[in-house]
């Protein structure tokens, strides 16, 4: 059975900003494919962005098949 699947690969920095109580993370995906930076002000924006990712297909990205 044919069937498509997406790959998605990002490398993820995370980082501490501020002595806040709590602190603030901070987030970072760069695409290995073009090494394009994507910059995130919390943990709720890149898991946001993921879920975008993981809706539709975005253009760039390509269907793997198994």
């Amino acid at each position: 059975m044919d069937q498509e699947r997406r790959y998605l690969a990002y490398l993820l920095r995370l980082w501490q900003e501020g002595d806040g109580d709590p602190p603030q993370w901070r987030a970072s995906l760069e695409r290995p494919q073009s090494g394009d930076r994507l910059g995130f002000a919390s943990l709720a924006d890149l898991v946001a962005f993921l879920e975008c990712e993981t809706k539709s297909s975005p253009p760039g990205h390509r269907a793997v098949s198994e």
